[in-house]
């Protein structure tokens, strides 16, 4: 096991780099000029190029590609060109936020998701199977974006108004109004990845109720709940719980649009606002990020499959 989380580490960190790589290249392709931009159109040539001289945006590609990826592995982000603020300060508050969200969305998935696959998969064909189903069709069928803002018109607009359609508060400051400010986003963000898991959930509960070893445990008289919980459900969510690591790194993407509709305080939004702002070192530094928290999902499913299946060690 510790030789395949080297390995996957390592294959993780080269990953990285080229990633890091990629982004580095497509911001030096967005239209614009960076000083131009932050000093506006009518700026001075002179102070124009006396500020490209100090973002270093006068160097060659490659030395400001190896200034900025030596910089992060010291820790150091760099400055954004908007805020002129240190970024490495700027998303420590914003991933935290971000990674909250992202953590009880899949928390909540897991304890909704989990159990209905299991159940429909149990009673294949009846009632309930067929009603999970249309559900989950449901939830795969409406984007996040639109079902975000139909959230916020049933339960923070007149006439109800129960819950807070934006903001973010910290955790340790209230602990209620924390919760009462995540509930709407994190449904919005829960309904496709549980619609996602309960078919993840089913099919592979079906796929190990018509093995051979479950068929022989029943022929041996074993109590049907034993059958299900001894040699069922490790073996049938083992992928399950593969594909929920790797939703990490896919609900930390999906925020982007969800931070912007709830105006949610965390790395997505701020990501939009690098954007918008055409601040580079920003974009730069919250892409990467983004990715890396992908990167390291990966490697953590790959570790979990391979503990629930020693077989692939």
């Amino acid at each position: 096991m510790l030789a395949k989380i080297i390995s996957r580490s390592v294959t993780g960190l080269f990953t990285l780099l080229m990633v890091s790589l990629v982004i580095f290249v497509s911001t030096q392709f967005l239209p614009g000029d960076a000083a131009v931009t932050l000093l506006g159109d009518n700026a001075t040539e002179e102070a124009l190029s006396h500020l490209r001289e100090e973002l270093g945006l006068n160097e060659p590609a490659v030395t400001q590609y190896l200034r900025w990826v030596g910089g992060i592995v010291q820790g150091d982000f760099g400055v954004s060109q908007t805020l002129g603020l240190p970024i490495g300060t700027i998303l420590g508050d914003r991933f935290i936020a971000s990674l909250q969200l992202t953590i009880l969305t899949i928390l909540v998935a897991a304890i909704v998701a989990i159990p209905l696959g299991v159940l429909s998969a149990i009673g294949q064909g009846s009632t309930i199977d067929r009603t999970v189903l249309s559900i989950s069709y449901l939830g795969i069928s409406i984007p996040d974006f639109v079902f975000g803002p139909l959230l916020i018109v049933a339960f923070a607009l007149p006439p109800l108004a129960l819950l807070p359609s934006s903001g973010y508060v910290p955790l340790s400051d209230d602990p209620l109004a924390w919760l009462r400010h995540m509930i709407l986003p994190v449904t919005a963000l829960t309904a496709v990845l549980t619609a996602h898991l309960v078919r993840q959930t089913r099919s592979g509960m079906l796929e190990v109720l018509k093995s051979d070893y479950v068929r022989t445990a029943r022929l041996k008289g074993l109590p049907e709940r034993q059958v299900l919980w001894r040699h069922c459900l490790r073996n049938g969510l083992a992928t399950t719980l593969t594909v929920l690591a790797l939703d990490l790194g896919f609900v930390m993407g999906s925020i982007v649009v969800i931070e912007e509709v709830f105006a949610y305080p965390g790395i997505g939004r701020l990501t939009v606002f690098a954007i918008g702002d055409r601040d580079i070192p920003l974009i730069q530094a919250t892409t990467l990020v983004i990715a890396a928290t992908f990167v390291v999902a990966n490697i953590l499913a790959d570790i979990a499959h391979s503990m629930l299946n020693p077989k692939l060690e």
